[in-house]
């Protein structure tokens, strides 16, 4: 099912790219990670411009971030003040962002530092997580309890103007969260991803958070950096396609769903190593793209306009004319796919503990 994307001037498979996104949503249930960092890389190496890669993810990281948070809010696992506290330095750090890649795209240098923004993330985070989960794997072996302090004290934890969070049971900063927001909303706008590799860390070894409420806020927080990058994409460059948006979402919510359901039952920390391994693996083929491959040249004619279906060309001009409310539709899309999803699986769920239990009561 191939199909020519107006936006971004580029034919991709529909179905691979479904296939693709439900993959990648399958690691993030599974290991609890974000997927922008490995969906994004996926979707430039299929030929898809960094430029236009990362606000369409950026927008796909909406869409599951909503599924997610309204699981966790059905769930009474998310602290709001924190969420809102980061979300205000999230909300800074985004416009930073957005300014930055404007200036890089101006220059004309915005693939390669995407490129190599990519390739020196996914080095760190894979030799961490590679040598974490080969630690984890040798302590099992060997039987070995190590028990680790989780809140360390740094020069943040100094700052003025402390708040009670009550939720979450810490007397912290307001510029802790908001410092933290910063920097994940600067990366989000430049990376496509949600910043969970940087927000659940900080969450647990900054500010001490308790474990069960970090995923829900994380989620929470990501909503609104990414809409925020999403509508601004929109606004700024028309680099947000709609149809493509809206197969990585689709792809995702499923994957993420199947993933979770799956590290219910199985010890996932055994397969921290392979994913570990897959991202320096991306990270590897970023780095060969981008010193080592020759450039090859796409060529469209008239600009791929005679390529174009009606639909196309309705989204074409809605990006070009009013763009504005084409960056909102793709928020309204990602929070509709996002709420139904979770709201699907609360019924499926409901329906299933009702089975059991008259099973159970039939016995």
């Amino acid at each position: 099912m191939e199909y020519f994307l107006p936006i971004a001037q580029v034919e991709i498979n529909i179905a691979f790219i479904f296939i693709l996104s439900l993959f990648v949503g399958v690691l993030s249930g599974l290991f609890g990670v974000g997927g922008g960092f490995l969906m994004t890389p996926f979707l430039i190496f299929l030929g898809i411009p960094p430029a236009y890669a990362v606000p369409n993810e950026a927008s796909n990281i909406l869409g599951t971030s909503v599924s997610g948070s309204t699981t966790h809010y059905l769930k009474g696992t998310l602290d709001y003040k924190m969420g809102f506290m980061i979300v205000i330095g999230g909300t800074f750090g985004t416009l930073l962002g957005i300014l930055t890649f404007s200036y890089l795209k101006d220059i004309g240098k915005i693939n390669e530092v995407i490129s190599l923004a990519y390739m020196y993330v996914l080095a760190i985070l894979g030799t961490f997580m590679l040598i974490q989960g080969v630690s984890e794997i040798d302590k099992a072996r060997k039987k070995i309890v190590v028990r680790k302090k989780l809140h360390h004290h740094y020069w943040i934890h100094g700052l003025p103007f402390r708040m009670r969070f009550k939720k979450s049971k810490v007397y912290e900063s307001i510029f802790t969260p908001i410092i933290i927001g910063m920097i994940v909303g600067y990366i989000a706008a430049i990376m496509g991803v949600g910043g969970a590799f940087i927000l659940v860390p900080a969450m647990i070894y900054i500010i001490g958070m308790p474990t069960k409420l970090i995923p829900g806020t994380s989620l929470f927080v990501t909503i609104f950096v990414s809409a925020i990058v999403t509508v601004l994409h929109a606004f700024n460059y028309g680099t947000i396609d709609l149809v493509l948006v809206t197969i990585l979402i689709l792809g995702s919510i499923v994957g993420v769903q199947v993933g979770q359901k799956m590290g219910e039952k199985i010890d996932s920390s055994q397969f921290k190593t392979i994913l570990a391994v897959l991202i320096l693996c991306i990270g590897i083929a970023i780095a060969y793209d981008t010193f080592i491959s020759e450039d090859t040249v796409v060529v469209t004619v008239n600009n791929g306009v005679q390529n174009l279906g009606v639909f196309a060309k309705f989204i074409l001009e809605y990006s070009k004319d009013l763009p504005v409310f084409y960056g909102l539709t793709s928020v309204v899309l990602a929070i509709v796919l996002g709420v139904g999803a979770a709201g699907i699986r609360k019924l499926i769920s409901d329906w299933n503990k009702k089975r059991i239990s008259k099973l159970q009561a039939s016995k």
